[in-house]
C-alpha cells in the first residue's frame, strides 16, 4: 500500500484542527502523532512525506521494527501499554504517553536514574470510568500526582485519555474536559514539588472518530490513524 492520498487526508485533517481549536478558544498548538499500528513500513514513510514527523505505536516490537528499518528523524511516541519487565525500551522513545500505575511509574523512574536522565512521560488517566481502560482515575490521581516529584527520572508533560468508543457527543466533552482539568492538577503538584509545572502542558486524546471534540476540549496530541492510513490490516 502506497497512501498516496495521505497528504490531502493530513490538508483536511489540518484544517478541522484549525477550526476545532478556534471553536473550543483554548488557543493551543496541536501536533498529530500518526499511529501506524499493524500497517507496515511504508505507513512510516508516507507519513513523513506528508509531513508528519511525530510517529506512534502501540506495540513495543512493532515500533522497533520499524525503528530499525527507517533513518528518518522522527519522534517516535509510544502509546500502548508498557510492561514494567521492558522500561529499558523507553530509551527509544521521545514520550511514553502510558504511564497507566505508580509501580510502572516507579519502574520507569528507577530506569531513569540509572541511566542518568529522566524519561519524558504522560500519565494515563481513566476518567471515563471504564474498567476494560487503564490508568488513574480521578480519585486517585491527587494522591499519586503528590509523589511524582520525587520520582527524579521522569519529567511528567502532560496527560493522556481515551474516550469511550461511539460515545455521543456530549459525553465525549465531558471526559475529554475532565481529563483536561487533571492535567492541570497534575501541573500544580509537579510545579509546587519540582518547580516545573510551567512544562505540564500536554494533553494527548483523540482519536479518528473524535478527534474534533478532542481539539475543542484542549487537546495538544491527537493520535491519529484509521483517517490517516484506512482501516488497520489485519
Amino acid at each position: 500500500m502506497h497512501f498516496e492520498d495521505i497528504a490531502d487526508r493530513v490538508s483536511e485533517v489540518r484544517q478541522r484542527i484549525a477550526a476545532a481549536v478556534i471553536r473550543g478558544g483554548h488557543g493551543q498548538h496541536v501536533t498529530i502523532v500518526a499511529v501506524t499500528k499493524t500497517h507496515g513500513v511504508d505507513a512510516v514513510r508516507a507519513a513523513w512525506d506528508a509531513g508528519l514527523h511525530d510517529v506512534g505505536e502501540n506495540r513495543v516490537q512493532e515500533a522497533l521494527h520499524k525503528m530499525d528499518a527507517t533513518d528518518l528523524p522522527l519522534r517516535w511516541h509510544l502509546v500502548g501499554h508498557l510492561q514494567r519487565n521492558k522500561v529499558k525500551v523507553v530509551d527509544r522513545f521521545a514520550l511514553v504517553h502510558s504511564i497507566d500505575s505508580e509501580r510502572l511509574a516507579v519502574a520507569v523512574h528507577e530506569h531513569g536514574v540509572a541511566r542518568g536522565s529522566p524519561v519524558e512521560v504522560l500519565i494515563q488517566v481513566n476518567v471515563s470510568g471504564e474498567t476494560t481502560k487503564g490508568g488513574f482515575i480521578p480519585s486517585e490521581l491527587t494522591q499519586f500526582a503528590e509523589r511524582l516529584p520525587r520520582l527524579e527520572g521522569i519529567t511528567v508533560r502532560g496527560a493522556m485519555t481515551m474516550a469511550p468508543l461511539d460515545a455521543a457527543p456530549h459525553v465525549l466533552h465531558e471526559v475529554f474536559a475532565r481529563a483536561r482539568d487533571a492535567r492541570d492538577a497534575l501541573a500544580e503538584c509537579w510545579g509546587r514539588g519540582a518547580g516545573q509545572g510551567e512544562g505540564v502542558t500536554e494533553l494527548s486524546m483523540g482519536m479518528s472518530n473524535d478527534y474534533e471534540v478532542a481539539v475543542e476540549e484542549g487537546a495538544t496530541m491527537v493520535r491519529l490513524g484509521t483517517i490517516l492510513f484506512g482501516a488497520r490490516a489485519p
